[in-house]
């Protein structure tokens, strides 16, 4: 597996708050763009549970969470 990093900007690195995959800053990018609504919900939720909030803003907007939000409620934990 790639290492963690802290650095959002590395699109080729595993970002920190994804510690059981193999998902690249531009996957991540990617899948929450276009990927399956259940692996954008899935990612989203793990992002959510798992990183930084200033993190989370490098991916997805306050307004696309707001939106996603009650579809997340079992996945939040």
């Amino acid at each position: 597996m790639r290492p963690l990093t802290t650095d959002m900007t590395d699109a080729s690195s595993r970002p920190y708050f994804i510690r059981d995959e193999d998902i690249t800053v531009a996957e991540l990018h990617r899948t929450l763009a276009q990927g399956s609504e259940y692996d954008r919900h899935r990612l989203l939720a793990k992002m959510l549970r798992e990183a930084r909030d200033v993190d989370v803003w490098h991916f997805v907007t306050p307004e696309a969470v707001a939106e996603t939000l009650p579809s997340l409620d079992r996945r939040l934990g």
